[in-house]
């Protein structure tokens, strides 16, 4: 697929439970259903109706969005939306048809972004690791969490996408650990399951910075 046609992608998180009857009997197992749309730029417009639907819903909705450059006009009208994330965001800041108007939006909102420096890299999308946006949004203390896109695909995994971020911008072990921790202000799950995940990591912080 040309990837200059394909602008963004969407996850529902769960998508339509209950509501859909052939899913019914598989209700009580199930824990994520993601239902991705992808379309050529132009066409975000078309896809509003559902998008705001699955809001009112109450769905959690990630936007991957301003993967390709000079998309402003489309990237605000999936902006205004108010996604619960959003996927890359590579062109947001560039001056290839970003621009400091999305910035602040996106920094006003406080919409954590989902960063993939290796799918970025391998994509094309970025031309080099020092390049890449995670150094600006992460030096504006914006809610940043560290991703791989899809490990197999890409060839990579989590930790070898933290450690390249480390290696690039010069992080402490501190201030990866705090990256991690502080991502699970950002997944969707309940308030329980996040508490959860916070005592296992300050339970394990000891033994892997050596405090």
């Amino acid at each position: 697929m040309n990837k200059s046609a394909v602008f963004s992608c969407y996850y529902f998180i769960p998508l339509f439970i209950g509501r859909i009857p052939s899913f019914s009997v598989c209700l009580e197992f199930l824990c994520i259903l993601i239902l991705t749309f992808v379309f050529k730029a132009g066409q975000a417009k078309d896809f509003l109706e559902p998008l705001l639907e699955a809001k009112k819903a109450g769905l959690k909705l990630a936007l991957h969005l301003s993967e390709i450059p000079n998309q402003k006009k489309e990237t605000q009208v999936l902006l205004d939306l108010l996604p619960d994330r959003i996927g890359h965001g590579t062109f947001l800041n560039s001056s290839e048809g970003g621009s400091l108007d999305l910035v602040d939006f996106v920094k006003k909102h406080q919409i954590p972004l989902e960063l993939c420096l290796t799918s970025n890299i391998k994509s094309q999308t970025v031309p080099s690791y020092n390049h890449h946006h995670f150094g600006f949004w992460y030096s504006t203390d914006h809610p940043s969490v560290i991703c791989t896109d899809d490990k197999g695909v890409f060839a990579t995994h989590l930790s070898q996408e933290y450690h390249l971020a480390a290696e690039t911008f010069n992080l402490t072990q501190s201030q990866v650990w705090d990256l991690s921790y502080e991502s699970i202000d950002y997944i969707f799950a309940s308030d329980s399951t996040r508490s959860e995940l916070r005592r296992k990591w300050n339970h394990l912080k000891p033994k892997v910075l050596h405090f």
